[in-house]
């Protein structure tokens, strides 16, 4: 069978469309507005200062339980990690090790970004099966579990989220650079850039730079 007769059609299809185009000037009459309630589930992101918060609150044992059932499997008890899966707490004064341990405690600038997180993408393929409550609950255990908070009887809500703040907040800051290539719309340079090409730093720790000589007898350093 011919397919000239189906790009006829469709030629004709959008010719019509073309000619149509004033009419549909106010919108194409497809779907409609979404419901604020529709908006309201989707719009879920919330800010460090804590807008965003849904009302609630969950305390630090309710967020153990929560956890032991919930997040342990992947975490560990006490958010060690299990196998490959994401350490969640301690590592604190670690940041300037050569390996650094990243954790909620000792990296994580903001608490609303524990919340975001828990509350948008888990548990792990559950994402969104949690109550508020529970999250709040989670998230008070984990800054348990972090020492950000010592008082085991401790509860996280909309009304105290905001008055938390993260060991490691201090040191997020907006780049000061602004005359960098990054930031400024300039012509790259393709010649005559550098007069010599100097090595200032050597990839020491994956121990991919060697020393002496190799296989073939040629000296590196």
């Amino acid at each position: 069978m011919s397919r000239f007769p189906e790009m006829r059609r469709l030629a004709l299809g959008a010719a019509a469309l073309l000619a149509a185009a004033p009419a549909l000037a106010g919108g194409l009459g497809l779907g409609r507005e979404a419901t604020h309630a529709e908006v309201a589930a989707w719009d879920i992101d919330i800010r460090p200062d804590g807008l965003g918060l849904p009302e609630g609150s969950g305390s630090v044992s309710d967020g153990e339980q929560v956890f032991s059932e919930q997040c342990a499997m992947c975490h560990g008890d006490f958010g060690e990690g299990v196998d490959r899966w994401p350490v969640l707490a301690g590592g604190q004064g670690t940041l300037t090790h050569d390996r650094p341990v990243k954790t909620i405690g000792s990296y994580w600038p903001y608490l609303s970004t524990v919340y975001d997180y828990i509350r948008r993408a888990m548990p792990f393929g559950y994402a969104q099966s949690l109550s508020n409550d529970d999250v709040y609950a989670i998230t008070a255990y984990l800054l348990y579990m972090n020492d950000v908070v010592t008082d085991d009887e401790f509860v996280l809500s909309n009304e105290n989220f905001a008055e938390v703040r993260m060991p490691n907040e201090a040191n997020f800051f907006d780049d000061p650079r602004p005359d960098t290539p990054i930031f400024v719309k300039a012509e790259p340079c393709m010649t005559d850039c550098k007069a010599e090409a100097v090595i200032t730093k050597r990839a020491v720790i994956l121990d991919v730079t060697p020393d002496g000589e190799d296989d073939s007898g040629i000296t590196v350093d």
